[in-house]
């Protein structure tokens, strides 16, 4: 396993990969999202128009497994920055963190470990004060909640990151088995650096 971080004509070469591993991963819950490929072209061909953005990918063999993004906040759409700027929060000086997803089956390996420290090396380059990313906020009997989930707040609370609370947007996409898209909370998560 490899893990390395694309910028410019890499990360260009990643898109097809990351935009495939976002539709795989994104199905489970919490997230159920029923994907498109034109969707997720579009999505990640504005991702990386910012010259600042990163991927972070895990790679078995050639083959793209994992990937995990960052991405000055500031180049983020005006209605994704409004929360945190309504908060007072410089977003100028803030990285976004948006997906991390990797294959079930090169999960509890330390990957998710090494997407934050490459993506937090990456802050720090930057000289940006903070990151944070968005998580969706699923109420705890949805009835698509697996048996035995466990959501990642742990490891996000061991990593340094806390949920600012009441600081949540609203994301809307086209849940598995949904006619149409539906808007859904995304709990903001913060760490100062």
């Amino acid at each position: 396993m490899e893990i390395r971080t694309l910028t410019g004509q890499d990360l260009l070469q990643a898109i097809d990969a990351l935009a495939k591993l976002r539709i795989a991963v994104f199905a489970e819950y919490p997230y159920l999202y029923e994907g498109s490929a034109a969707y997720e072209g579009a999505y990640v061909r504005e991702f990386v128009a910012e010259p600042g953005s990163v991927l972070v990918a895990a790679f078995d063999g050639d083959r793209i497994v994992g990937a995990a993004t960052a991405s000055p906040m500031a180049s983020q759409k005006p209605a994704f920055r409004a929360p945190l700027e309504e908060r007072g929060i410089d977003t100028g000086r803030l990285f976004y963190f948006g997906e991390s997803v990797l294959l079930p089956e090169y999960r509890g390996q330390g990957i998710g470990h090494r997407f934050f420290d490459e993506r937090e090396a990456v802050v720090q380059r930057a000289g940006a004060a903070a990151a944070c990313f968005a998580s969706v906020m699923r109420p705890a009997d949805h009835p698509l909640r697996p048996v035995g989930y466990r959501p990642h707040d742990a490891f996000w609370t061991g990593r340094g990151y806390a949920p600012v609370e009441g600081l949540v947007t609203q994301l809307a996409w086209k849940d598995r088995g949904e006619a149409a898209e539906s808007a859904k909370p995304m709990q903001f998560w913060l760490k100062n650096f």
